[in-house]
């Protein structure tokens, strides 16, 4: 399999990131909060209103839909002050690109569990992911909505959610192309073997 071939996880050495993040602040609220935009119905039924590049820009429906197009489509929930999950995501990355390699292109979205905005914005950038926008909770694309929908969660947000989570991080959702669950990938409990349950070869993920 695809995961068998990949090697032994190693630290990635991530490029410096700038420290000025571009994210839409609400003028109304001290909270930093992104601006939504209309999208497709298999975004919204994925829980989505609106995604953002690795600089915090909100991302028009044109360029989501160029961005997903034919691609398997998945959350990631993780967050950069997480030792497991920095030790799990060389090995997501290194699966993303052989998984490319063979024709199978994969795009994750990150759904992150970080302290602050800025680490949000620095995380994105270093794993190359698209994300949603970083906000308290509630709001149709913020980080809290897609957590309580999916019931994950870090261990440290319990106070925020709550015990009733189906997993911490780092953990995946696999989208199908009705923007519904396909699959649950157990990255904390399983590691990387957990990539061998992603359906690679099923149309129904394959935007």
């Amino acid at each position: 399999s695809i995961v068998a071939s990949l090697t032994a996880a190693t630290a990635f050495n991530f490029p410096s990131v700038v420290a000025k993040h571009r994210f839409i602040i609400s003028e109304s609220s001290s909270s930093m909060k992104m601006q939504e935009s209309s999208t497709t119905p298999t975004l919204l039924e994925a829980g989505l209103s609106s995604l953002f590049d690795q600089d915090g820009i909100e991302m028009s429906p044109d360029a989501i839909e160029k961005k997903l197009l034919n691609k398997r489509v998945a959350f990631y929930f993780a967050a950069g002050w997480c030792p497991m999950c920095t030790r799990f995501e060389p090995s997501l990355l290194k699966f993303q690109q052989a998984c490319s390699e063979s024709k199978k292109p994969i795009e994750f979205i990150y759904i992150p569990s970080d302290r602050s905005a800025a680490d949000h914005l620095q995380r994105s950038r270093q794993l190359g992911m698209i994300t949603v926008s970083f906000e308290g909770k509630g709001g149709s694309s913020s980080a809290s909505s897609i957590k309580e929908r999916y019931n994950i969660w870090s261990g440290s947000e319990t106070s925020v959610f709550g015990t009733g989570r189906r997993s911490g991080v780092p953990a995946l959702i696999v989208l199908d192309n009705n923007g519904k669950e396909l699959t649950f990938l157990a990255a904390e409990s399983e590691g990387i073997s957990c990539l061998d349950k992603w359906p690679l070869d099923d149309s129904s993920g394959i935007w």
